[in-house]
Order: C-alpha cells, then structure tokens, then sequence
C-alpha cells in the first residue's frame, strides 16, 4: 500500500521499460549516474552525492531523492551533512521565489 509511502516501489520494474522504449537516452543517464557514484576525481563522492541530493530535491524526484541519500550515507555523507544539504536547496528555493522565510 501507498499510504506509508510517497511513491509506489514497484515503479522501479518501468525502468526496464524505459530501456527498451528510448536506450540511447536511458544510456545518457546511466552515464551520469556512473559519473556521479564513481571513485577519485576533483570532488570526492560523498560531495558529489550530497549535490546529487540537493538537485533531486531541487527536481522533486522522490527515487532520485532516495538513492542519492542512500549513496551519500554509504560514502560516508552524515545526517548532519544531509540535513544541511537539504536547508541549504531549501533555502535556495525560497530566495528563488522571492520569499524571505520558509
């Protein structure tokens, strides 16, 4: 049931379907994904999971929102750290609205 969760996990079984419907773009954003969970580079992992939250929060994607949060914590990304992440985007938002407080 859906009533204690904000999106239905069985919707994860379409993206097999996605695949098949459109794979060069379904690969783009494989690539991204890879670019994003890889090891080394300038920016290290926990970072680039913590800014792959604050724009899944930013677009609102639910399943983008859990993995990234997922992977962030498994790279060693704090409660802390995501719970600033997540007012920082908000913040963001709001001073994108126009708005002086939440």
């Amino acid at each position: 049931a859906m009533s204690d969760h904000y999106h239905d996990p069985s919707d994860l079984t379409l993206f097999k379907r996605l695949r098949a419907l459109a794979p060069d773009e379904f690969g783009a954003w494989l690539a991204l994904e890879r670019i994003v969970a890889r090891e080394g580079g300038a920016i290290p992992p926990k970072y680039r999971q913590l800014i792959a939250v604050a724009v899944a929060l930013t677009t609102q994607c639910p399943y983008c929102i859990e993995a990234h949060a997922r992977a962030a914590k498994k790279a060693g990304a704090t409660e802390h750290e995501l719970a600033a992440a997540t007012h920082a985007t908000m913040a963001l938002k709001f001073f994108e609205e126009g708005t002086d407080s939440p």
